[in-house]
């Protein structure tokens, strides 16, 4: 087949572009960026911004399938700008799939999409979208999730696929935040409970488009549903950040403070960035903190049962690779 990959150089969106080229599929990534490594290993690229409705439009032309991977992530930012990639962009990509006649999307989406700061254990598909958040970026992932699933019909099939906390070499964004703040020493733990969470490698995750695509019809039992997708091995959160800083050899997280103190400043921090339009990210926001105190994993059996998911990289073998990347000379 013919894809299109948005994002096709980001973390994810560049393991399903090497997965579908392996398997002798034909891949055009779109992006705001080149990126010399895909065009070496045949994929054509065009760049662009999912903003623009023409842009989307044309990459998609003459394609079968799109892995809708592209978004704009993070914990602070203007509302517009996380509403204008993720869910404007979302609709462009979904009338690009209209317009040129193609019949499977795949979209990725988030656990956050149904995050409402308590625990969540063992949760499954059934989990209700909370009626507020405390993020930009669950919020708007939530009503692009709602979109696209509301777009299948006879014509498109669609499906979205929640992958938990993505991680592995050539990460870009959790594993760097990790270790870059442990060897600050700014990782305080918060609270003292071994509360669950499940995370996912990022090639269990790419294989998880690939395995959904290739049962993705418009009159099978995926079109216009979700599936969350990790490990399936819960760990204790912050014995997790420990294995992953231990694979950069970072000392591990050492001093506490209470959920209650760790959303106190996420609210202050939000106030002060707010106020003062201070740039980055502040240190801490109320979705950080609810997320670092509370368990949240996932049953993974839909995925299992509906398209053949089964994690084949464990957490053990993930972390050894992700051991030997530190080790190759990556930040």
């Amino acid at each position: 087949m013919k894809a299109l990959v948005t994002g096709g150089g980001g973390f994810l969106g560049g393991v399903i572009v090497r997965m579908l080229r392996e398997r002798g599929d034909q891949v055009r990534s779109f992006s705001r960026a080149e990126h010399p490594a895909l065009s070496s290993c045949g994929v054509e690229q065009i760049r662009g911004d999912l903003g623009d409705k023409a842009a989307v439009t044309a990459a998609a032309k003459g394609c079968d399938v799109i892995f809708h991977v592209a978004a704009k992530a993070g914990i602070w930012g203007a509302y517009d700008a996380f509403y204008q990639s993720n869910v404007s962009g979302t609709e462009h990509v979904l009338e690009a799939c209209r317009a040129n006649g193609i019949g499977k999307l795949i979209y990725t989406s988030s656990p956050s999409v149904v995050f409402d700061g308590q625990d969540v254990e063992g949760g499954d598909e059934s989990i209700p979208y909370p009626s507020r958040y405390e993020a930009c970026y669950p919020e708007t992932k939530a009503l692009a999730e709602q979109l696209v699933l509301s777009a299948a019909s006879p014509a498109l099939a669609t499906v979205a696929l929640r992958p938990h906390l993505i991680w592995g070499p050539g990460d870009n964004h959790l594993v760097p935040r990790i270790v870059a703040k442990g060897r600050a020493g700014k990782l305080r733990r918060i609270g003292s409970r071994t509360n669950l969470v499940d995370t996912v490698y990022v090639d269990n995750a790419a294989r998880a488009h690939l395995q959904a695509a290739d049962c993705l019809s418009p009159d099978g039992v995926l079109s216009g549903k979700a599936y969350f997708i990790s490990n399936g091995q819960p760990l204790p959160l912050w014995e997790m950040v420990n294995r992953i800083l231990a694979a950069a050899d970072v000392p591990p997280v050492s001093r506490t403070i209470s959920p209650q103190l760790a959303y106190a400043a996420g609210c202050l921090c939000e106030g002060v960035w707010g106020l003062l339009r201070l740039s980055g990210e502040p240190p801490m926001t109320r979705f950080v903190a609810h997320e670092l105190a509370s368990a949240h994993w996932f049953s993974i059996e839909a995925a299992r049962r509906d398209f053949g998911y089964q994690p084949e990289i464990s957490l053990e073998e993930g972390l050894l690779r992700l051991r030997q990347w530190f080790q190759a000379g990556t930040p």
